[in-house]
């Protein structure tokens, strides 16, 4: 198990890393375990603004349905109504597109008020302009979104841009806590940063303490450093 706190404050959940092009080299030149937590803290961080962008779903159990008179009966797991091939869209009050989730279909269980989405794909767009891409073959939600959860071949990605490697996440379970910000899996995780590689077998992050804590087998593998070459005599 490995433990590390990160040093200094993530910027926009941590979509600003990397922007200008010396960033990368940067990056490089600090010690293993500096680099260890700045790429840690940069990929959670992102998955939380993945994962915040389902909170859209709300929107779906509030949306008017047919007053159609039911008979009152106890609630069973079965889904009380779905939605198939469904997109919605979040929005900034500026009217800029923050969020767009899609998935094929969309079921409500009354007995656990929970959602159920079957191959959801999420994007999010951060306000400096970075994408995030996210999708899984089964998401599953509570009432109001602030717990969700990913099962199977669950990804999570920063889309890499001309200064920036970009940064994907890969595992098959993840579960968000929106409103404490954290984010752990029991289940083998694998982090890429351009030539960088991540893996352990369970992770929790706490996004506001920002701590990374690594279990199980715990391996980590890093581009060398490039060092300055002296000039010739």
């Amino acid at each position: 198990m490995a433990t590390q706190t990160a040093e200094g404050p993530l910027e926009a959940l941590g979509l600003q890393r990397g922007n200008d092009s010396d960033s990368a080299a940067r990056w490089r030149g600090q010690p293993w375990h500096a680099r260890l937590v700045d790429t840690l803290s940069s990929y959670l961080s992102l998955l939380l603004m993945a994962m915040l962008a389902l909170g859209s779903w709300w929107l779906v159990k509030n949306t008017p349905l047919v007053d159609i008179p039911r008979v009152e009966r106890p609630p069973t797991h079965e889904p009380d109504y779905t939605m198939r091939r469904f997109e919605i869209q979040r929005f900034t009050p500026e009217g800029m597109l923050r969020a767009q989730i899609e998935g094929d279909t969309l079921r409500h269980f009354p007995d656990t008020d929970t959602f159920e989405v079957d191959n959801p794909k999420i994007r999010a767009w951060a306000p400096e302009g970075g994408v995030t891409d996210a999708s899984a073959k089964r998401a599953l939600s509570n009432a109001d979104a602030s717990e969700v959860q990913l099962f199977g071949d669950a990804r999570v990605t920063r889309v890499a841009t001309a200064t920036d490697e970009g940064l994907s996440f890969r595992g098959e379970f993840l579960h968000a806590f929106l409103k404490t910000e954290r984010v752990r899996s029991n289940q083998p995780a694998t982090f890429t940063r351009g030539d960088a590689v991540i893996r352990a077998d369970a992770f929790d992050y706490d996004n506001i303490e920002r701590i990374v804590e690594l279990r199980g087998h715990v391996r980590a593998t890093f581009p060398a450093r490039r060092t300055a070459r002296k000039p010739a005599t």
